[in-house]
C-alpha cells in the first residue's frame, strides 16, 4: 500500500518537473481516486502526496528557468518540448491576465508546465509564483482525486460489465492523449521552422 503513495508521487513530480510520460496526470490521479473508493488508499493521504509532488516538480522546474532560463534557450537542442512560438504566446497571456491567469494556465492541461518554464523565463517572483504553484496544485490535484472517488460506484459497475474492454478504453483514451500531445508539438515545431525561413 505504500509503494502506492510512492508511485503517485513519482508519476506526478516525474512530470511537473518535466519527464515525459505516456499517461497524462490527470489520468493517473483519477484513478487513484478510484483506489480511494475501493478502500486501497486513503482520500487524504493521496490528496496531501498528490499535492506535494505537484507543488515540488513544478517549483524546481520554475526554479531551473527562473535561474538558468536565459542560458537554456540559448543553448537548447533541437529535440528540447518548449518551442519559441508557445512561449510567446503564453508569455503574452500571462503578463496581460497576471496572477489570475497564471492561475488557469497552471490549471490547464498541456499548458501546466509551460506555464512554470514561462514564469521562470519572465523572472516572476517567487513570492507571487509560489503561492500560486501551491494554490493550483491543491485545486488541480484534489479536484481530480476526488473526482475519481465520486466517479468509483460507476468505474466499479462499468469494469464489471465490460470485462476485459475496460484496458482497450483505456489504451484508447491514452493514445488520444497522446496523439494531441505528439500533433500539438509538430505543428508548434512547424511554426517555428516557418518564422525561422520567413
Amino acid at each position: 500500500m505504500h509503494y502506492g503513495y510512492l508511485a503517485v508521487f513519482l508519476i506526478v513530480f516525474s512530470q511537473e518537473v518535466g519527464i515525459p510520460n505516456p499517461i497524462p496526470n490527470e489520468l493517473v490521479l483519477m484513478f487513484t481516486g478510484y483506489l480511494t473508493f475501493k478502500g486501497i488508499l486513503v482520500l487524504p493521504l493521496v490528496i496531501l502526496v498528490a499535492v506535494s509532488a505537484d507543488f515540488i516538480g513544478t517549483s524546481i522546474l520554475y526554479a531551473v528557468f527562473y535561474f538558468s532560463g536565459v542560458f537554456i534557450m540559448k543553448h537548447k537542442p533541437r529535440w528540447f518540448p518548449v518551442s519559441e512560438s508557445s512561449i510567446s504566446k503564453l508569455s503574452a497571456r500571462i503578463v496581460k491576465g497576471g496572477i489570475w491567469r497564471l492561475y488557469l494556465c497552471r490549471l490547464t492541461p498541456f499548458l501546466r508546465g509551460y506555464t512554470s518554464i514561462i514564469a521562470g523565463l519572465l523572472k516572476i517572483k517567487p513570492r507571487t509564483f509560489l503561492p500560486v504553484a501551491a494554490i493550483s496544485a491543491s485545486t488541480w490535484a484534489a479536484g481530480y482525486v476526488i473526482a475519481g472517488r465520486l466517479l468509483g460506484p460507476w468505474w466499479s459497475y462499468a469494469g464489471a460489465k465490460l470485462g476485459s474492454m475496460k484496458y482497450y478504453i483505456l489504451l484508447g483514451v491514452v493514445l488520444v492523449f497522446l496523439i494531441v500531445g505528439l500533433v500539438k508539438y509538430f505543428c508548434d515545431r512547424a511554426a517555428d521552422a516557418a518564422k525561422t525561413h520567413s
